[in-house]
Parts: C-alpha cells; sequence; structure tokens
C-alpha cells in the first residue's frame, strides 16, 4: 500500500501534519508513506522515522501551473493507493484529482468536495486540549479506520547527537551556562500582522529577566535584524545585559538544537511556537488578534500557557467579523497591553524554574 500526504506551506502546519505518520504506521506497518512538501519547511520532519519518502514543491512549481502539472503527473505515476490532502488548496486539489488515487480524503470545501471520495467536515469545537489544528487533521485518517488512541499524537521532532552536541558548544563558546536558566524569545511574528509590538514586546523581556536572570536568547531571521535590535534598545539596560543577540540559528536544524537547551520559549505565535512544542520545551504564546486560540493554542497547561486580547477585551471581538478583526490587527495590538497578562507570565516563569 502506497499513501501520500499533502501539506503545502508553512513550517507549523507541516509539521502538525506529520502526526499522521505515526498513526499511519502504527495501523499500516508495512504502508509505504510520502510526504509531499515546501522544500524549505524539510527541517521540521528531517529523521522523522515514520515517513518513507519526501516530494517537494519546489518555488519553480509554485511559479508555474505548467511545472504543477507535470509534478501531478509524476505523482499519478507513483501509484499512489490512498491520497491525503490535508492543505486543499487549489494545487494540491489538482494534484489529488490527477494521482489516480481510489481513496482521495481532504477537507470538505463546496467547490472542492467532488475531487474527493472522503471530504470530511471540520469541527469548530475542539474536544481536547490537543486544539483544533491537530483535532482536524486527526479526523482525515478515520475513512481508512485508524482507530486513534485516548493520548492524541504529538508533533514531534527528531535531532541528532551531533547537532546537539555543536549548540550546546556554540552555547558554550558564546558564555552561555547551559545548566543556568536559557529563554528563547520569539521576538517577532513572520510578518507585522504576527508581531507583538516591539515596545510592548521589550516589557515582556523586562519581565522575563527580572524575574528569571535567564540567559536570553532571540529567535530572528537576517532580514528581521534591524527589528530585534530595535527591540533589545527598548529593554531596560539590566535586560540587554542578559541578551545574547549574536547566538541564533544561521539555519533551521540549527535553531531547533539551540532551542533544546531551553527552559522555555516565549513570545509571538507560529511555527517556533510549535517547533518547541515538539522539542517537550515549554512555551508562553502571545496570540495575534486574528489568528484564533482555540486552533492553535495546543496542549495547554501549566507547561504551556497562550494569552490572547480575546481572553481580556472580548468586546473588540464581535461574532462573525473575522475579516474584520484581521484587517484591525494593528489597532486591536495597540490593546493588548503587557500589563493585562504580565501575571499569568510570571506565574508560567514560576512554573518552569522549580523543573
Amino acid at each position: 500500500m502506497k499513501i501520500l500526504i499533502i501539506q503545502q506551506k508553512m513550517i507549523g502546519d507541516v509539521l502538525t501534519s506529520s502526526i499522521l505518520f505515526e498513526a499511519l504506521r502504527f495501523k499500516y506497518p508495512k504502508a509505504e508513506l510520502h510526504y509531499l512538501i515546501n522544500e524549505h519547511t524539510f527541517p521540521v520532519v528531517q529523521n522523522n522515522p515514520f515517513i518513507d519518502h519526501f516530494i517537494f514543491y519546489t518555488p519553480a512549481v509554485e511559479k508555474s501551473k505548467i511545472k504543477l502539472v507535470h509534478l501531478a503527473k509524476t505523482i499519478r505515476k507513483e501509484k499512489f493507493d490512498i491520497v491525503i490532502d490535508a492543505y486543499c488548496k487549489l494545487s494540491s486539489n489538482l494534484i489529488a484529482l490527477l494521482s489516480g488515487a481510489k481513496i482521495r480524503i481532504s477537507k470538505y470545501k463546496s467547490y472542492s468536495s467532488f475531487i474527493y471520495t472522503h471530504p470530511i467536515v471540520y469541527k469548530n469545537t475542539p474536544t481536547s486540549n490537543a486544539g483544533l489544528a491537530i483535532e482536524n487533521r486527526l479526523q482525515l485518517l478515520e475513512p481508512i479506520d485508524v482507530a486513534l488512541s485516548k493520548n492524541i499524537i504529538k508533533p514531534k521532532i527528531y535531532l541528532t547527537d551531533s547537532e546537539k552536541a555543536e549548540a550546546k558548544q556554540l552555547l558554550i563558546d558564546s558564555h552561555i551556562n547551559p545548566s543556568k536558566p536559557i529563554v528563547m524569545i520569539s521576538v517577532l511574528g513572520s510578518g507585522k500582522d504576527k508581531t507583538y509590538p516591539l515596545d510592548y514586546m521589550a516589557q515582556v523581556i523586562d519581565c522575563v529577566v527580572e524575574q528569571t536572570q535567564a540567559q536570553v536568547l532571540f529567535n530572528y531571521i537576517p532580514k528581521q535584524a534591524e527589528d530585534a535590535i530595535i527591540v533589545l534598545n527598548l529593554c531596560k539596560p539590566e535586560t540587554q545585559k542578559h541578551i545574547y543577540m549574536s547566538v541564533f540559528g544561521k539555519n533551521l536544524r540549527e535553531f531547533l538544537a539551540l532551542t533544546s537547551y531551553c527552559d522555555a520559549l516565549i513570545g509571538n505565535e507560529g511555527g517556533a511556537v510549535n517547533m518547541a512544542k515538539a522539542l517537550n520545551i515549554p512555551t508562553f504564546t502571545i496570540f495575534s488578534p486574528w489568528v484564533e486560540k482555540k486552533t492553535w493554542a495546543a496542549f495547554e497547561g501549566n507547561e504551556n500557557v497562550s494569552v490572547h486580547l480575546k481572553d481580556y477585551k472580548p468586546e473588540c471581538f464581535p461574532i462573525d467579523e473575522g475579516k474584520k478583526v484581521k484587517k484591525e490587527t494593528l489597532t486591536l495590538y495597540n490593546e493588548f497591553k503587557p500589563s493585562y497578562f504580565l501575571e499569568t507570565l510570571k506565574q508560567f516563569l514560576n512554573t518552569i524554574t522549580k523543573k
């Protein structure tokens, strides 16, 4: 049996959908399992023991309809028995349609349901602390009789011993003591509409350092360096002494290895939070106003805490105005003052420092 799972685009999505492979492997131990993903997301599923083969959705394919059709025809030649489309957008619709698979499963959408033998209506309310992003993906396995255990599968990241050793040496060479508290700050989001105001973020970091005296790392990519430096300069002088700006993951695997030595990851909701959870690192997540907690606030508890403006000012979120909320994200972010949740943050910090 050959099974293809399609999950394009974002790192967090690719990591989350990887749970399907673990569930499939237990049900079909001899199946050949393939994963179609954007090639830049590969590091988060690298070394995953449940995935046999990867197919990459390259930038060239993304830009060319002709190359997309060619990819779809190449996939058809693989003669998959089952295609599970966890992405469910036009490009993956085409691949599923042309795949020739007898069983094709995806999320129900009115315009694409005819493509799939099993269009699944996603839930709107989670029934566990895993969150809808995980629960709805697991629903995709129901048509092929994959029994889901009471303990919902969590995404996992697989680092090598050498990767961890190199990260530890980098910390030591940078005068960071791995035996003392280290906190990774997801200081910037993937865009302005997912980035907590920089002056507010500085106040959050001040609170972290004041309470824990932790050694602080920033998660950012080179093109975000200017904004990261702004946050650094907005922090109190005493806080700045605890921040190691020059120590950051120069690639995704290096970031993962460094994060594995942290006591917590704190900051903007996004892929970094999902990766930290997959490494079993406690997280404190600040949600963008337009992103719903019920979808991505996975495995909430003492070690995974999240805050959203809606928790404090629900009147800012009229029913059925999702698109309007996204348009007003920057205004709503300014309403989301750190003072609303600093006590919650302090409780979280108490929890992780007592470990």
